[in-house]
Protein backbone atom coordinates (compact mmCIF):
# COMPACT_ATOMS: atom_id res chain seq x y z
CA UNK A 1 0.00 0.00 0.00
CA UNK A 2 1.11 3.99 -0.26
CA UNK A 3 0.82 6.06 2.54
CA UNK A 4 1.80 10.41 1.46
CA UNK A 5 4.10 11.68 3.82
CA UNK A 6 4.98 15.45 4.61
CA UNK A 7 8.16 16.01 6.23
CA UNK A 8 8.38 18.95 8.50
CA UNK A 9 4.69 19.97 6.56
CA UNK A 10 6.70 19.91 3.20
CA UNK A 11 4.72 18.83 -0.31
CA UNK A 12 4.33 15.05 0.84
CA UNK A 13 5.61 12.10 -0.95
CA UNK A 14 4.60 8.58 -1.41
CA UNK A 15 6.00 5.55 0.65
CA UNK A 16 5.19 1.95 -0.19
CA UNK A 17 4.38 -0.09 2.93
CA UNK A 18 2.59 -2.97 4.18
CA UNK A 19 0.04 -3.01 6.51
CA UNK A 20 1.70 -4.67 8.99
CA UNK A 21 4.95 -2.18 8.64
CA UNK A 22 5.69 -0.70 12.02
CA UNK A 23 6.02 3.02 12.84
CA UNK A 24 9.40 2.99 13.35
CA UNK A 25 9.79 0.82 10.03
CA UNK A 26 8.30 3.60 8.84
CA UNK A 27 10.08 6.10 10.31
CA UNK A 28 13.25 4.63 8.67
CA UNK A 29 11.85 4.68 5.39
CA UNK A 30 11.47 8.16 6.27
CA UNK A 31 14.64 9.10 7.58
CA UNK A 32 16.86 7.34 4.77
CA UNK A 33 15.12 9.34 2.17
CA UNK A 34 15.45 12.74 4.26
CA UNK A 35 18.70 11.90 5.52
CA UNK A 36 18.08 12.14 9.36
CA UNK A 37 18.38 9.67 12.01
CA UNK A 38 15.33 7.84 12.51
CA UNK A 39 15.09 8.31 16.20
CA UNK A 40 14.92 11.97 15.68
CA UNK A 41 11.19 11.65 14.27
CA UNK A 42 7.69 11.60 15.24
CA UNK A 43 4.78 9.97 13.46
CA UNK A 44 1.91 12.05 13.86
CA UNK A 45 -2.10 11.34 12.15
CA UNK A 46 -5.92 12.35 13.36
CA UNK A 47 -4.59 14.09 16.00
CA UNK A 48 -1.99 11.60 17.85
CA UNK A 49 1.52 10.79 18.06
CA UNK A 50 2.13 7.16 17.09
CA UNK A 51 3.75 4.85 18.86
CA UNK A 52 6.78 2.55 17.32
CA UNK A 53 5.29 -0.43 18.00
CA UNK A 54 2.32 0.11 16.58
CA UNK A 55 1.65 -0.88 13.05
CA UNK A 56 0.13 0.47 10.41
CA UNK A 57 -3.02 -1.54 10.36
CA UNK A 58 -3.52 -0.79 13.82
CA UNK A 59 -3.47 2.97 13.44
CA UNK A 60 -6.14 2.68 10.50
CA UNK A 61 -4.06 4.16 8.23
CA UNK A 62 -5.77 3.35 4.97
CA UNK A 63 -4.42 3.32 1.52
CA UNK A 64 -3.23 6.61 0.33
CA UNK A 65 -3.54 8.43 3.56
CA UNK A 66 -1.68 11.43 4.77
CA UNK A 67 1.01 11.10 7.41
CA UNK A 68 2.99 13.67 8.80
CA UNK A 69 6.21 13.31 9.98
CA UNK A 70 8.58 16.18 11.80
CA UNK A 71 11.99 16.07 12.73
CA UNK A 72 12.45 16.50 16.40
CA UNK A 73 16.72 16.94 17.32
CA UNK A 74 17.49 15.91 20.53
CA UNK A 75 18.48 18.47 23.02
CA UNK A 76 21.46 17.88 25.17
CA UNK A 77 21.18 18.27 28.86
CA UNK A 78 23.27 19.53 31.55
CA UNK A 79 25.61 16.93 31.82
CA UNK A 80 25.84 16.91 27.94
CA UNK A 81 24.38 13.72 27.27
CA UNK A 82 21.45 13.50 24.69
CA UNK A 83 18.19 13.66 26.59
CA UNK A 84 15.23 12.16 25.16
CA UNK A 85 12.50 14.87 23.26
CA UNK A 86 9.07 15.64 24.73
CA UNK A 87 6.43 12.56 24.44
CA UNK A 88 3.13 14.73 24.05
CA UNK A 89 0.28 12.67 25.23
CA UNK A 90 -2.58 10.50 23.28
CA UNK A 91 -5.58 10.95 21.91
CA UNK A 92 -7.79 10.53 25.55
CA UNK A 93 -11.79 10.28 25.83
CA UNK A 94 -13.27 12.21 28.59
CA UNK A 95 -12.82 9.59 30.53
CA UNK A 96 -9.02 9.42 30.52
CA UNK A 97 -8.83 5.92 28.50
CA UNK A 98 -7.03 6.04 25.62
CA UNK A 99 -8.96 6.57 21.78
CA UNK A 100 -7.18 4.11 19.38
CA UNK A 101 -8.08 6.92 16.81
CA UNK A 102 -10.31 9.47 15.46
CA UNK A 103 -11.76 6.82 13.36
CA UNK A 104 -13.27 4.80 16.00
CA UNK A 105 -14.59 7.64 18.48
CA UNK A 106 -18.05 7.43 18.08
CA UNK A 107 -19.93 10.76 18.82
CA UNK A 108 -23.45 9.18 18.02
CA UNK A 109 -23.71 7.10 21.73
CA UNK A 110 -26.40 9.50 22.84
CA UNK A 111 -28.31 9.67 19.30
CA UNK A 112 -29.73 6.53 18.62
CA UNK A 113 -32.63 5.30 20.60
CA UNK A 114 -32.83 1.98 22.52
CA UNK A 115 -34.27 -0.79 21.16
CA UNK A 116 -35.71 -2.46 24.99
CA UNK A 117 -37.23 0.24 26.39
CA UNK A 118 -39.40 1.71 23.52
CA UNK A 119 -38.40 5.02 21.22
CA UNK A 120 -38.42 7.85 23.75
CA UNK A 121 -35.26 6.46 25.43
CA UNK A 122 -32.10 7.79 24.83
CA UNK A 123 -28.89 5.61 25.15
CA UNK A 124 -26.62 6.19 28.19
CA UNK A 125 -23.87 8.79 26.95
CA UNK A 126 -21.12 6.46 28.69
CA UNK A 127 -22.41 3.71 26.36
CA UNK A 128 -19.41 4.11 24.00
CA UNK A 129 -20.33 0.39 21.73
CA UNK A 130 -19.28 1.35 18.18
CA UNK A 131 -20.11 -1.02 15.38
CA UNK A 132 -17.86 -2.64 13.38
CA UNK A 133 -18.63 -4.08 9.95
CA UNK A 134 -16.20 -6.24 8.18
CA UNK A 135 -15.84 -5.66 4.01
CA UNK A 136 -14.43 -8.00 1.64
CA UNK A 137 -11.08 -8.61 2.76
CA UNK A 138 -12.66 -9.56 6.06
CA UNK A 139 -11.15 -6.57 8.20
CA UNK A 140 -13.51 -4.24 10.43
CA UNK A 141 -14.20 -1.12 9.73
CA UNK A 142 -16.10 1.72 11.15
CA UNK A 143 -18.97 3.46 10.27
CA UNK A 144 -19.50 5.88 12.89
CA UNK A 145 -19.61 9.22 10.43
CA UNK A 146 -21.54 9.63 7.63
CA UNK A 147 -20.48 12.39 4.85
CA UNK A 148 -22.37 13.44 1.61
CA UNK A 149 -20.03 12.91 -1.13
CA UNK A 150 -20.16 15.55 -3.63
CA UNK A 151 -16.75 15.80 -5.16
CA UNK A 152 -17.06 12.37 -6.55
CA UNK A 153 -19.64 9.84 -4.64
CA UNK A 154 -22.68 12.08 -5.15
CA UNK A 155 -24.18 10.19 -2.23
CA UNK A 156 -24.14 9.41 1.76
CA UNK A 157 -21.03 7.79 2.14
CA UNK A 158 -18.90 6.81 5.39
CA UNK A 159 -16.68 9.84 6.00
CA UNK A 160 -13.42 10.35 7.71
CA UNK A 161 -12.88 12.68 11.10
CA UNK A 162 -9.51 14.61 10.67
CA UNK A 163 -8.28 17.35 12.84
CA UNK A 164 -5.83 19.84 11.72
CA UNK A 165 -4.14 22.65 13.42
CA UNK A 166 -6.47 26.10 13.12
CA UNK A 167 -3.54 28.55 12.87
CA UNK A 168 -1.10 26.87 10.41
CA UNK A 169 -3.81 24.38 9.28
CA UNK A 170 -1.24 21.51 9.26
CA UNK A 171 -2.14 18.21 10.48
CA UNK A 172 0.86 17.89 12.97
CA UNK A 173 -1.64 19.00 16.22
CA UNK A 174 -1.57 16.68 18.72
CA UNK A 175 -5.27 16.61 20.42
CA UNK A 176 -5.05 16.84 24.33
CA UNK A 177 -8.09 14.88 24.51
CA UNK A 178 -10.37 13.18 21.57
CA UNK A 179 -14.19 15.04 21.16
CA UNK A 180 -16.59 12.68 22.44
CA UNK A 181 -19.66 14.35 20.75
CA UNK A 182 -20.95 16.57 18.04
CA UNK A 183 -20.77 19.48 20.08
CA UNK A 184 -16.94 19.17 20.32
CA UNK A 185 -16.17 18.79 16.44
CA UNK A 186 -19.18 20.96 15.11
CA UNK A 187 -18.52 23.74 17.48
CA UNK A 188 -14.98 25.68 17.48
CA UNK A 189 -12.41 26.25 20.59
CA UNK A 190 -13.85 23.25 22.54
CA UNK A 191 -10.26 21.38 22.37
CA UNK A 192 -7.17 22.36 22.52
CA UNK A 193 -3.81 20.45 21.42
CA UNK A 194 -0.09 21.27 20.67
CA UNK A 195 0.93 21.90 17.25
CA UNK A 196 4.34 20.01 16.42
CA UNK A 197 5.42 22.38 13.27
CA UNK A 198 8.63 23.95 13.93
CA UNK A 199 7.24 27.82 13.29
CA UNK A 200 4.16 27.41 14.97
CA UNK A 201 2.46 27.94 18.21
CA UNK A 202 -0.93 27.04 17.84
CA UNK A 203 -3.13 25.43 20.36
CA UNK A 204 -6.75 25.10 18.96
CA UNK A 205 -8.04 21.79 16.84
CA UNK A 206 -10.04 22.37 13.87
CA UNK A 207 -12.05 19.39 12.59
CA UNK A 208 -12.88 18.51 9.11
CA UNK A 209 -14.21 15.61 7.51
CA UNK A 210 -13.55 13.61 4.46
CA UNK A 211 -15.25 10.93 1.99
CA UNK A 212 -14.55 7.45 3.82
CA UNK A 213 -15.33 5.57 0.35
CA UNK A 214 -11.77 6.58 -2.05
CA UNK A 215 -8.81 8.41 -1.79
CA UNK A 216 -9.42 12.48 -1.04
CA UNK A 217 -6.71 15.36 -1.11
CA UNK A 218 -6.43 17.95 0.99
CA UNK A 219 -9.15 20.17 -0.18
CA UNK A 220 -11.63 17.57 -0.96
CA UNK A 221 -13.70 17.77 2.48
CA UNK A 222 -16.90 17.15 3.13
CA UNK A 223 -19.95 18.37 6.23
CA UNK A 224 -20.58 15.44 8.39
CA UNK A 225 -24.21 14.51 8.78
CA UNK A 226 -24.74 14.27 12.13
CA UNK A 227 -27.68 12.68 12.51
CA UNK A 228 -27.08 9.68 10.12
CA UNK A 229 -25.82 6.96 11.61
CA UNK A 230 -25.25 2.82 12.00
CA UNK A 231 -28.09 1.14 13.27
CA UNK A 232 -26.53 -0.06 15.76
CA UNK A 233 -29.53 -0.81 18.35
CA UNK A 234 -31.38 -2.83 15.02
CA UNK A 235 -34.39 0.09 15.14
CA UNK A 236 -36.95 -0.26 13.13
CA UNK A 237 -37.55 2.24 10.43
CA UNK A 238 -40.83 4.33 11.83
CA UNK A 239 -42.41 4.45 8.54
CA UNK A 240 -41.90 1.29 6.64
CA UNK A 241 -40.88 -0.75 9.68
CA UNK A 242 -37.88 -2.50 8.04
CA UNK A 243 -34.30 -2.55 10.02
CA UNK A 244 -32.06 -1.00 8.00
CA UNK A 245 -28.43 0.77 8.08
CA UNK A 246 -27.70 3.81 8.19
CA UNK A 247 -30.58 5.61 9.53
CA UNK A 248 -31.49 9.22 10.44
CA UNK A 249 -32.31 9.69 13.80
CA UNK A 250 -34.90 12.84 14.02
CA UNK A 251 -33.78 15.95 16.79
CA UNK A 252 -36.88 15.34 18.75
CA UNK A 253 -37.53 14.28 22.24
CA UNK A 254 -38.29 10.50 20.88
CA UNK A 255 -35.60 10.53 18.49
CA UNK A 256 -37.46 8.59 15.66
CA UNK A 257 -35.11 6.71 13.22
CA UNK A 258 -36.06 6.45 9.47
CA UNK A 259 -34.17 4.85 6.68
CA UNK A 260 -32.17 6.67 4.39
CA UNK A 261 -34.88 5.34 1.27
CA UNK A 262 -38.06 7.06 3.33
CA UNK A 263 -36.18 9.78 4.16
CA UNK A 264 -35.61 10.30 0.46
CA UNK A 265 -39.60 10.11 -0.51
CA UNK A 266 -40.15 12.08 2.39
CA UNK A 267 -37.96 14.86 1.20
CA UNK A 268 -39.10 14.63 -2.63
CA UNK A 269 -42.87 14.28 -0.87
CA UNK A 270 -42.93 17.22 0.73
CA UNK A 271 -40.76 19.19 -2.15
CA UNK A 272 -43.33 18.48 -4.37
CA UNK A 273 -46.06 19.83 -2.23
CA UNK A 274 -44.28 22.74 -1.15
CA UNK A 275 -44.44 22.11 2.30
CA UNK A 276 -41.03 22.71 3.48
CA UNK A 277 -40.83 25.25 6.75
CA UNK A 278 -39.01 28.49 6.73
CA UNK A 279 -37.44 28.99 9.75
CA UNK A 280 -35.61 32.61 10.25
CA UNK A 281 -32.61 31.05 11.74
CA UNK A 282 -32.30 27.19 9.97
CA UNK A 283 -33.89 27.90 6.52
CA UNK A 284 -35.82 26.18 4.55
CA UNK A 285 -36.30 22.75 6.68
CA UNK A 286 -38.53 19.73 7.68
CA UNK A 287 -39.66 18.60 10.95
CA UNK A 288 -39.72 14.89 12.30
CA UNK A 289 -41.53 12.58 9.83
CA UNK A 290 -44.17 12.21 12.59
CA UNK A 291 -44.83 15.76 13.31
CA UNK A 292 -43.01 16.56 16.97
CA UNK A 293 -42.22 20.12 18.07
CA UNK A 294 -38.73 21.26 18.12
CA UNK A 295 -37.17 18.83 15.45
CA UNK A 296 -36.29 20.86 12.51
CA UNK A 297 -33.54 19.50 11.00
CA UNK A 298 -30.81 22.37 11.39
CA UNK A 299 -27.94 20.80 8.97
CA UNK A 300 -29.61 21.38 5.77
CA UNK A 301 -26.84 19.18 3.95
CA UNK A 302 -28.98 16.62 4.64
CA UNK A 303 -31.25 16.97 2.60
CA UNK A 304 -28.61 16.59 -0.34
CA UNK A 305 -30.05 13.14 -0.76
CA UNK A 306 -33.02 14.54 -2.62
CA UNK A 307 -30.26 14.78 -5.92
CA UNK A 308 -28.85 17.40 -7.29
CA UNK A 309 -31.88 18.46 -9.35
CA UNK A 310 -34.16 18.11 -6.90
CA UNK A 311 -31.94 19.92 -4.27
CA UNK A 312 -31.30 22.79 -6.80
CA UNK A 313 -35.18 23.00 -7.11
CA UNK A 314 -35.26 23.03 -3.02
CA UNK A 315 -32.51 25.77 -2.62
CA UNK A 316 -34.78 27.73 -5.29
CA UNK A 317 -37.98 27.29 -3.20
CA UNK A 318 -35.78 27.92 -0.30
CA UNK A 319 -35.02 32.07 -1.52
CA UNK A 320 -38.08 31.96 -2.74
CA UNK A 321 -40.08 31.50 0.34
CA UNK A 322 -37.55 33.91 2.04
CA UNK A 323 -37.88 36.37 -0.47
CA UNK A 324 -42.23 36.39 0.56
CA UNK A 325 -41.25 36.43 4.20
CA UNK A 326 -39.45 39.42 4.07
CA UNK A 327 -42.60 41.25 2.43
CA UNK A 328 -41.35 41.13 -1.44
CA UNK A 329 -43.05 39.61 -4.41
CA UNK A 330 -41.85 36.83 -7.33
CA UNK A 331 -41.49 38.21 -10.49
CA UNK A 332 -43.91 36.11 -13.14
CA UNK A 333 -42.66 36.42 -15.80
CA UNK A 334 -41.97 32.49 -17.18
CA UNK A 335 -38.26 31.29 -16.24
CA UNK A 336 -36.84 34.44 -14.54
CA UNK A 337 -37.53 33.71 -11.13
CA UNK A 338 -36.18 37.12 -9.07
CA UNK A 339 -37.17 38.05 -5.88
CA UNK A 340 -38.54 41.81 -5.79
CA UNK A 341 -38.00 44.34 -2.24
CA UNK A 342 -40.46 46.90 -3.01
CA UNK A 343 -39.99 50.04 -0.66
CA UNK A 344 -42.64 51.09 1.56
CA UNK A 345 -45.15 52.95 -0.39
CA UNK A 346 -44.13 51.79 -3.91
CA UNK A 347 -46.57 49.39 -5.79
CA UNK A 348 -44.93 49.38 -9.35
CA UNK A 349 -41.89 48.11 -9.70
CA UNK A 350 -39.68 47.18 -12.64
CA UNK A 351 -37.92 44.01 -13.00
CA UNK A 352 -34.60 45.35 -13.89
CA UNK A 353 -31.89 42.96 -15.46
CA UNK A 354 -28.34 43.06 -12.82
CA UNK A 355 -25.56 40.18 -13.31
CA UNK A 356 -27.67 37.82 -15.52
CA UNK A 357 -30.70 38.24 -13.87
CA UNK A 358 -33.89 40.02 -14.01
CA UNK A 359 -36.55 40.61 -17.38
CA UNK A 360 -37.35 44.08 -17.61
CA UNK A 361 -41.02 43.12 -16.65
CA UNK A 362 -42.84 46.19 -15.11
CA UNK A 363 -44.75 44.76 -12.09
CA UNK A 364 -47.68 46.46 -9.53
CA UNK A 365 -47.81 44.56 -6.81
CA UNK A 366 -51.45 44.25 -5.35
CA UNK A 367 -50.81 43.74 -1.87
CA UNK A 368 -53.66 44.89 0.15
CA UNK A 369 -51.54 46.39 3.14
CA UNK A 370 -49.13 48.60 0.66
CA UNK A 371 -50.63 52.14 0.14
CA UNK A 372 -50.13 53.00 -3.40
CA UNK A 373 -46.63 54.79 -4.93
CA UNK A 374 -46.38 56.95 -8.15
CA UNK A 375 -42.67 56.07 -8.94
CA UNK A 376 -40.98 52.78 -10.20
CA UNK A 377 -38.43 51.14 -8.42
CA UNK A 378 -35.99 48.80 -8.91
CA UNK A 379 -35.59 44.47 -8.25
CA UNK A 380 -33.86 43.72 -5.95
CA UNK A 381 -32.18 40.01 -6.93
CA UNK A 382 -32.16 37.64 -4.15
CA UNK A 383 -33.20 33.84 -6.01
CA UNK A 384 -32.22 31.59 -8.45
CA UNK A 385 -33.78 31.68 -12.00
CA UNK A 386 -36.26 29.10 -12.18
CA UNK A 387 -39.83 28.82 -13.92
CA UNK A 388 -42.50 29.62 -11.21
CA UNK A 389 -46.35 29.65 -10.70
CA UNK A 390 -47.48 32.59 -9.54
CA UNK A 391 -50.95 33.25 -7.98
CA UNK A 392 -52.99 36.32 -9.08
CA UNK A 393 -53.09 37.50 -5.57
CA UNK A 394 -49.21 37.81 -5.31
CA UNK A 395 -48.40 40.18 -8.83
CA UNK A 396 -50.45 41.60 -11.17
CA UNK A 397 -48.64 42.45 -14.55
CA UNK A 398 -49.49 46.16 -15.54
Amino acid sequence: MIVFVRFNSSHGFPVEIDSDTSIFQLKEAVAKRQGVPADQLRVIFAGKELRNDLTVQSCDLPQQSIVHVIQTPQKKDEGGSEAESVNYCDVLTNDGKEAKSLTRIDLNTSLLPSNSGGLAVILDTEDSTISSQSDNSGASTYNSFYVFCKSFCQAVKPGKLRVHCRTCKQGTLTLSRGPSCWEDVLIPNRITGVCQSRNCNGEVAEFYFKCGAHPTSDSETSVALNLITTNTRDISCITCTDVRTPVLVFPCIHRHVICLDCFHLYCVTMLNNRQFIHDPVLGYSLPCVVGCPDSLIKELHHFRILGEEQYNRYQCYGAEEYVLQMGGVLCPTPGCGAGLLPEPEMRRIVCEPSNGMGCGMNCISSLNDQPRGTGIKKAVFLTCPSSLSISTHQLKLI
